[in-house]
């Protein structure tokens, strides 16, 4: 009995180096504790200024989520989006997806500097950005998770054919959408329940007003659209281009509060964007779509797991990159 000792010593010493340095969060050098020492105050930095700016515009719960995703979702987590345009930086705040609709960027400036006086050239905005979301979404009402932490930020960004190729569109058909979740290590419930973020925000007309006077080409309406939904929305949305950044609420009910009715949307037909309503129109996203309206906890589980998994995206650790002392440009 005495022999076997120094062999389960062995595979218990194996066991723990795998769990350890073979785990996704530790091979992209990410920690829960990374800066307990060096920046103790940040989560509460981070918290009082996404709170701040809420009290102040509720858009900005939204408005910050958005951020992230968009952020991540093209060449993965390093603040590209931050930067701006410059004869050496190409930036993604001008490509089509993004100009005059992306914002909430003059909050993460206002933590950074908050976060600068307390513990200069320490943290990354790509980690304040990765913070103020989850923030974001639980003001909002939404779920709550613990954020690995340790990114680093890019130095370069995209050019607009890389932000319009990799981010989904609200124009594309779902099959389209979903091919560009799974090249980013998605899977199909990713894609329902990050769309499910929409329970929060407001779209610009030019997104879904097709769908109100030529669907398809056709010269009418979506006939799936909602009757009642569909004259609200032409009011909203006259059938002009004046009208098209005119805004309306992504879920209607209750638009600052992060739940799941946008689920229930659209199982009513009153999903406001093309591209979420056709999670309908597949066996598959609709029955993830009937869980998430018959059991509401499990959204806000799934969707926790999601964003842990983009929040992990392309993430620069170590060496790679930089950190910015001004969000807007490299140093």
């Amino acid at each position: 009995m005495e022999h076997t000792k120094p062999f389960m010593s062995f595979f218990v010493a194996l066991f723990l180096f795998c769990f350890l340095f073979l785990s996704p969060l530790v091979s992209t050098q990410l920690d829960y504790t990374y800066y307990d020492r060096t920046c103790p105050y940040l989560t509460k930095i981070v918290r009082n200024g996404v709170s701040s700016a809420i009290a102040n515009d509720t858009r900005v719960a939204a408005s910050l989520l958005r951020l992230h995703f968009h952020d991540c979702f093209v060449n993965g987590c390093d603040g590209s989006l931050l930067l701006d345009e410059t004869s050496s930086v190409k930036g993604e705040k001008n490509a089509i997806p993004n100009k005059n609709s992306v914002r909430g960027f003059e909050v993460i400036d206002s933590i950074k500097s908050d976060v600068e006086k307390a513990c200069p050239s320490t943290v990354s905005c790509t980690d304040i950005l990765t913070l103020a979301s989850r923030d974001a979404v639980y003001f909002a009402g939404g779920p709550f998770w613990n954020v690995p932490l340790g990114r680093r930020d890019g130095r370069t960004a995209s050019d607009e054919n890389g932000v319009i190729r990799q981010l989904p569109s609200p124009f594309e058909p779902l099959a389209n959408i979903t091919a560009k979740f799974t090249s980013k290590g998605f899977d199909l419930k990713d894609v329902v329940v990050l769309s499910g973020a929409h329970t929060i925000g407001f779209a610009q007309c030019s997104t879904f007003k097709r769908r109100l006077f030529n669907f398809d080409g056709s010269g009418n309406p979506d006939p799936t659209l909602d009757s009642s939904l569909l004259q609200n929305l032409k009011s909203a949305c006259p059938n002009q281009d004046n009208s098209d950044s005119n805004l309306v609420a992504l879920d209607p009910a209750s638009s600052t509060i992060f739940d799941n009715s946008f689920f229930r949307n659209l199982v009513n037909n009153s999903g406001l964007l093309q591209s979420d309503q056709a999670l309908m129109g597949d066996n598959s996203t609709a029955s993830i779509v009937m869980n998430y309206v018959r059991y509401p906890l499990w959204f806000f589980r799934d969707f926790r797991a999601s964003m842990l998994k983009m929040a992990n995206l392309g993430v620069l650790t170590g060496q790679d990159g930089e950190i910015r002392k001004n969000c807007r440009a490299v140093n």
